[in-house]
């Protein structure tokens, strides 16, 4: 697959519905595939099919829904050549940028004007060990870390990680999710105050207004 093209599972426009940004108008650029499977996701559609477009098209299309925020993700963005050039092209435009990665990709080189959103994998995705840890060296104030839990063992890794790493000292900020339907929020804020963390819990915002089900919203 060259870079002047992009398989795409859908370019919509919607609200931001997680980090920092959750709630801002965004135009999500959705790319088709993914080289994991964790066992809770949320958008397996992704996986397969999409539609060959020009990157100039995919580019044009993202900039018509005129929203300042633009997000790039998947399945896994990074997989397709075509996307950091996509990537620096939506900055010249001067939009804000987010990019959400499975973590398992080099982030290195991805334009630094860019806000990466790195989704380390916990043990209960069922992919921790494909986790790239060297990114934790890249990761900048623009940046995010996401880290999906789904039970207290999850939530202990990613308290062990956080402390290990001194996660919040790398001034990248620190994002709990508890996987929707199965860690129950109240519990996940409850663990993060016993233990003190600097962290931003989160709950999926599109999930909350249109179902955990509803796609292209």
């Amino acid at each position: 697959m060259g870079a002047d093209s992009l398989v795409i599972h859908e370019i919509y426009r919607s609200i931001q519905g997680e980090t920092s940004f959750a709630g801002r108008p965004c135009t999500l650029v959705r790319l088709t595939g993914c080289n994991l499977r964790c066992r809770w996701c949320d958008t397996p559609q992704a996986f397969h099919g999409g539609q060959r477009l020009l990157r100039s098209e995919v580019l044009a299309r993202a900039l018509a829904f005129q929203t300042p925020l633009v997000l790039v993700t998947g399945g896994e963005p990074l997989l397709q050549p075509g996307a950091l050039p996509l990537l620096r092209e939506l900055c010249d435009a001067g939009r804000t940028v987010l990019l959400e990665t499975s973590g398992e990709r080099d982030i290195a080189q991805v334009d630094p004007r860019v806000h990466r959103i790195v989704d380390l994998k916990a043990p209960g995705s069922g992919e921790s060990a494909r986790n790239r840890m060297e990114n934790l060296a890249h990761l900048t104030v623009r940046d995010q870390l996401k880290l999906v839990l789904a039970d207290r063992a999850d939530y202990e890794w990613a308290r062990d990680l956080i402390l290990r790493e001194r996660l919040p000292a790398r001034v990248c900020e620190v994002l709990l999710s508890p996987v929707h339907g199965e860690l129950d929020p109240q519990a996940l804020v409850s663990w993060v105050l016993e233990d003190g963390l600097d962290v931003r819990v989160q709950l999926q915002l599109h999930k909350l207004i249109w179902g955990r089900d509803a796609q292209g919203v």
